[in-house]
């Protein structure tokens, strides 16, 4: 009774208000100025070399001047390890709302909670992911079954190689095994290693190949040969070098990686890098992937193009694969996505691939001129593309640092010593990989206690 005598009133009033006894209505109110709509300042964190840094601010830059209701500043570091320290130190304020990150972080970005997973995000913004992207590369970021990760880039390391120093025509010439034709498809081990001793003239001071002492320096050639670098797939608790296939592939690999009439020398490493011989167009061949091109491209004088990594048996090689990740604590976690999805969109990631330093996962960007680059070097730039079908992607790990310097010294062992013990070093080698992998493990090396 009260809610309805209260409403009489109200009414009541009202109307008593638009009179004023002269008969006259009052005059209508005047409109007020609509506010301008809320903005939400958002963060975006990524690395690399300042022309590709450059390509970034212009996407930002492109998409603030179209935006409304978001602001994006791009913050930048100068390498990944630099961006990763800071995502370690437990501040969430270092922490971007969309960010770049390398396939080997989302092991820590799960433990730590730092990201977004995006099934439901790109399904309610009507990305249809399942055409422009491989298969692998999407797996890659998953887990748990979400999409932790949007791909981004996919870089299969490949060997490059100075073209003054190996011309493949010549070799065929001299009835030297050489990849059969000009189409850069592929090349077996005895190829490659014709190649290696083409490639090293004494006289002019030129060696034929190097590969680093490292895990990722071999797995590609344990992966072709047939081996296996971990004994499990998905949850890893020891290098398997040891094993039988594995163990023949790096035999067959070391005779010539070891090889001191082709190989750099501790001497001239001591000197200078491998890379930096390769520039200075002494050394026939290198590993790498496409974000060394740039910076091969500014050296004066070089020729280089770039081959798939050899098969000893099969196709293999790795690779370096990155990707976008949102914020768990993104400010707008909403509007992160939007950003995200004009980010990896074509027009955007061919902006990026541009600049040379991006292998796009981006299937229709990666057959692209603005990837491909003709009349650049390498002029087989579409290996990067043709080779993402070989790549094998190793299981998430949470330090795989760590697992490189806890085996580095015993790997240098086997790459430098003239006649290694391979069964003997490849056992130890694996035995000090589970101090990182399986810490609850006792090292069965140890000796019990009060031996």
């Amino acid at each position: 009774m009260a809610a309805v005598t209260l409403a009489s009133l109200l009414v009541v009033s009202l109307g008593l208000a638009g009179c004023d006894g002269s008969g006259d209505p009052e005059p209508s109110p005047q409109p007020t100025a609509s506010k301008p709509p809320k903005t939400t300042d958002l963060t975006f964190g990524v690395w690399g070399a300042k022309e590709e840094v450059a390509a970034y601010q212009d996407l930002v830059d492109t998409y603030n001047a179209d935006a409304e209701g978001s602001k994006i500043e791009l913050l930048t570091w100068p390498t990944h390890e630099a961006f990763i320290s800071g995502l370690r130190s437990g501040d969430p304020t270092k922490v971007p709302d969309l960010y770049l990150v390398s396939r080997g972080d989302v092991a820590m970005l799960r433990e730590d909670e730092l990201n977004q997973p995006l099934l439901e995000l790109l399904d309610e913004r009507g990305v249809d992911y399942s055409d422009d992207y491989a298969r692998d590369a999407l797996l890659s970021f998953s887990a748990d079954n979400e999409l932790q990760c949007m791909p981004y880039g996919i870089s299969p390391m490949v060997m490059y190689y100075n073209t003054k120093l190996i011309d493949f025509d010549r070799m065929r010439a001299l009835d030297l095994p050489a990849p059969e034709d000009d189409l850069h498809e592929g090349w077996n081990f005895e190829q490659f290693t014709a190649a290696a001793n083409f490639a090293t003239r004494p006289r002019r001071g030129t060696r034929g190949v190097h590969v680093d002492p490292t895990l990722r320096g071999l797995a590609p050639f344990v992966y072709s040969g047939g081996g296996d670098l971990f004994d499990d797939d998905d949850d890893p608790k020891s290098l398997a070098l040891s094993e039988d296939d594995s163990r023949e592939a790096l035999t067959r690999t070391l005779e010539l990686l070891r090889d001191a009439s082709v190989t750099l020398t501790d001497e001239q490493l001591a000197q200078a890098s491998a890379l930096e011989w390769f520039k200075r167009g002494k050394l026939g061949m290198i590993p790498g992937f496409r974000e060394l091109t740039p910076e091969l491209r500014q050296v004066p004088g070089l020729q280089f193009d770039v081959m798939p990594m050899p098969t000893l048996d099969d196709d293999a090689t790795i690779g370096d694969i990155t990707g976008l990740c949102v914020s768990s604590e993104a400010a707008s976690i909403a509007k992160a996505a939007d950003f995200l999805v004009y980010v990896v969109s074509r027009d955007a990631t061919a902006r990026v691939a541009a600049e040379g330093y991006l292998a796009p996962a981006n299937l229709p960007v990666a057959v692209s001129d603005d990837f491909l680059q003709p009349g650049q070097m390498p002029a087989h730039a579409s290996v990067f593309t043709e080779t993402v079908r070989s790549m094998v992607v190793p299981p998430l790990l949470e330090d795989w640092p760590e697992l490189e310097r806890a085996v580095s010294s015993t790997l240098r062992l086997m790459l430098t010593t003239t006649l290694p013990d391979i069964e003997a070093l490849t056992t130890q080698i694996d035995e000090e990989s589970r101090a990182v992998l399986d810490p609850e493990l006792p090292s069965e090396s140890a000796s019990p206690s009060g031996d």
